[in-house]
């Protein structure tokens, strides 16, 4: 896209005003979707990530990283 154009949020389809992409799809995230994985801080999307509440409180996984946690 041109310079000066926003993206969209590809979890809420908001404007994304940081410049922040999925490390997993490479999709905008808007700084309110942005999820780091507690295992790896790998910046994912709501789609490329997953909450494990095994544990006591949540964790939040990449894609990657929740693969190795059974």
């Amino acid at each position: 896209p041109p310079v000066g154009v926003s993206k969209a949020c590809s979890s809420c389809v908001r404007t994304a005003d940081v410049k922040e992409a999925c490390t997993q799809c490479d999709q905008f995230i808007c700084q309110n979707c942005i999820r780091l994985c507690s295992c790896c801080n790998a910046v994912t999307c709501s789609l490329c990530s997953t909450i494990d509440y095994a544990d006591v409180g949540e964790q939040v996984l990449c894609n990657g990283c929740s693969i190795f946690q059974v």
